[in-house]
């Protein structure tokens, strides 16, 4: 069972990384890197998974985590997803879930 590099534990600071599995705990790595690693923890996970791996998690397995910038930077300009149309309320934590007219 392979395991994140200890040097992300601050970016996985819910879970040690020496009890992870890179391919069970998939969606929770990318989210937390995505949502709140450096430039150089973003770039270990796109040498770590395939862009399609990513693009496939942050599509389809939400993550309420996101500020509505980095959001948007991971959304258009790190991961390239154009003209999907993608529920932000269901991403930005200052959003709330259910917004009702």
């Amino acid at each position: 069972m392979a395991h994140p590099p200890v040097w992300l534990q601050g970016t996985l600071w819910s879970a040690k990384v020496q009890t992870m599995d890179m391919e069970k705990d998939k969606a929770y790595i990318i989210h937390q890197v995505l949502a709140y690693g450096t430039l150089a923890e973003m770039l270990w996970v796109l040498h770590t998974y395939s862009q399609e791996v990513i693009r496939r998690v942050f599509t389809t397995v939400p993550y309420k985590d996101y500020r509505p910038a980095r959001f948007s930077f991971i959304k258009n300009y790190f991961l390239g997803i154009q003209g999907i149309p993608m529920d932000e309320r269901r991403y930005v934590k200052n959003i709330p879930r259910d917004i009702q007219s």
